[in-house]
């Protein structure tokens, strides 16, 4: 009984440090239904009230499904540029069929691969975009092409990560942290230098990780298949590295705020959520956003098993957290989900109802409880 108060107490980290020791999260917050009214929305329509030729590089997975719905509401002509793999639009749970009808018959679709640069340079060209949102851009040589097409682009807008800061003892990152160029994320800062260089009118954000329904990274789904299966939920280390989550749609309203805003012009701005969280407080979090009972965490060291290429936790293991006051100041943008609503928002319009992006795998999770089971 003492380890466990102990456990809780260490857990009770100062704000803005989440906490999820508590009671379970109510009936009433896990399966609230909200409309999405993203703050300032209607400050954003006056500031540009033209509409916008707008192109999106991807729109169709999980972050530009979210953008591209709010692009259309505001008036703007919105065209995804994919290879066409996947179905251009999809109806969202919790969407009426009058708000997919509206959505799917304004927005175009442009064919191609983006490393078909011949062809990136001629059909864009043709169209004459005004403003290009990039959502899955990796490399600067993907990007030159764009902006060649372009020439009287008016915004290239950037999606870009928190993963390029170098490590640091001194946490949250901040925009002007030093970068790390041996990051994997290392080509979307030799883009933010092309952008730069070239002298288009660039915004970068960088997310830290992103959540919410259609998420295809294993953020939350990984919990949550272990939370539906009633397994123990491993974890590296002591549990208590701390990291950081943001809402997609909470992102998609950043990336909107963003457009024809004179304070975002070759600006960066880390997005995320208000509060930072442990391991052990996203485990307790996603059990209560799903309504299942309090999780029995296991937790493990790392260096005594050898996993191959698999991956046994979905978060880098480290403090990883970055400071979001700069959107906050300087485009009034505010994260309109607290982790456990949020995470309730991804449960219930998307895990809740069967739909998953990976089936589960258990494989790294009986090498460390087998191994705990033989040392008790």
């Amino acid at each position: 009984m003492a380890a466990t108060a102990s456990l809780k107490i260490s857990l009770l980290l100062p704000s803005p440090i989440s906490d999820f020791s508590g009671a379970a999260v109510s009936i009433s917050t896990q399966k609230r239904r909200r409309s999405w009214q993203p703050r300032g929305a209607r400050i954003q329509v006056s500031a540009a009230a033209d509409s916008k030729n707008i192109l999106v590089m991807g729109g169709t997975r999980f972050i530009g499904v979210f953008l591209s719905r709010l692009l259309v509401k505001e008036g703007h002509q919105v065209t995804l540029f994919t290879r066409g793999k996947a179905p251009i639009t999809q109806q969202l749970p919790g969407e009426s069929d009058a708000e997919y009808a509206e959505f799917s018959s304004k927005v175009q679709h442009l064919k191609g691969d983006r490393m078909d640069f011949e062809f990136v340079k001629t059909s864009l060209a043709a169209k004459g975009y005004d403003v290009v949102y990039d959502i899955n851009g990796r490399e600067a040589v993907e990007v030159e092409p764009i902006i060649e097409a372009l020439p009287n682009l008016e915004q290239y807008i950037y999606c870009s990560s928190a993963g390029v800061y170098l490590k640091s003892d001194l946490l949250p990152h901040c925009e002007s942290d030093a970068v790390d160029p041996k990051s994997r994320h290392k080509g979307k800062l030799e883009t933010e230098s092309l952008l730069t260089s070239r002298g288009v009118n660039w915004t970068s954000i960088r997310p830290v990780y992103i959540y919410g329904p259609l998420n295809y990274n294993p953020v939350e789904e990984w919990f949550f298949h272990r939370l539906k299966a009633g397994r123990p939920i491993p974890i590296p280390g002591a549990g208590n590295q701390i990291t950081q989550l943001g809402h997609v749609k909470d992102l998609a309203t950043a990336f909107n705020l963003v457009l024809g805003n004179p304070k975002a012009s070759q600006q960066i701005f880390n997005i995320s959520g208000a509060k930072y969280v442990t391991f052990d407080g996203l485990a307790r979090a996603c059990a209560k956003a799903g309504g299942f009972p309090e999780p029995e965490l296991v937790h493990y060291n790392p260096k005594d098993f050898d996993f191959g290429k698999k991956k046994a936790f979905p978060f880098r293991d480290q403090h990883f957290f970055a400071s979001i006051e700069k959107a906050r100041r300087e485009l009034g943008w505010t994260p309109q989900f607290d982790l456990v609503e949020g995470l309730a928002d991804s449960y219930n319009l998307d895990f809740g109802r069967g739909t998953f992006r990976k089936a589960a795998d258990f494989t790294t999770d009986d090498m460390i409880l087998g191994k705990k089971l033989a040392t008790v």
